[in-house]
């Protein structure tokens, strides 16, 4: 069991984001918390007051359980630098949080140690919508477009209709890497190049 108190408990902390809610199991009790716990809650309790105890999402941000759907507990130290991150990156929205996801999971560094300009200097492009099928649509001519624009014209511009594009082809060539991940009721696709 990971706590990692030392850093969290000297002072009471507020969060930037609101990072949805906790539950937890309290090892003092040996039994389940209770209440739900907002984000705040949980990197403000005292363990050595109120019992040790180890929480993970409960999964009403879609964001917060895609970063730690890996991690059996979450600690305050792991949620306070994944504020500080996305204050960093400029916000809570999706693509910070898949961004984020994507960094750790490609790179595999930690989550503590992540930086936004390693966030941002990762060469991929996020694709987020209803489908996936459309999402690889999408993300294929976009990519196409992106990576080989005369091709691309050249493609566009021609009348003739024996000539396809095959998107599922161009995806699953080995010049791309592609994760598809889901947040909640939207789906995003995640193509980086190899």
């Amino acid at each position: 069991m990971e706590t990692n108190q030392s850093s969290c408990k000297k002072n009471k902390i507020t969060l930037r984001f609101d990072l949805g809610t906790f539950e937890g199991f309290n090892f003092r009790h040996q039994s389940a918390i209770e209440e739900i716990l907002t984000a705040e809650q949980m990197v403000n309790w005292d363990h050595d007051k109120d019992g040790e105890a180890e929480f993970w999402p409960s999964g009403d941000n879609d964001g917060v359980a895609l970063i730690f759907r890996d991690h059996t507990s979450v600690t305050c130290s792991h949620v306070v630098a994944l504020d500080i991150l996305l204050q960093d990156l400029g916000g809570d929205d999706r693509e910070s949080f898949i961004k984020i996801y994507h960094a750790v999971q490609s790179n595999g560094i930690r989550l503590a140690d992540l930086t936004a300009r390693e966030v941002e200097d990762s060469n991929s492009h996020i694709f987020i919508g209803d489908c996936f099928i459309d999402l690889r649509k999408e993300a294929a001519y976009e990519l196409f477009e992106v990576y080989w624009p005369e091709a691309f014209k050249a493609w566009e511009s021609c009348n003739c209709d024996g000539l396809i594009f095959d998107v599922d082809r161009f995806l699953d060539s080995p010049g791309w890497s592609i994760d598809e991940l889901r947040l909640g009721d939207s789906v995003a696709l995640v193509v980086t190049p190899l």
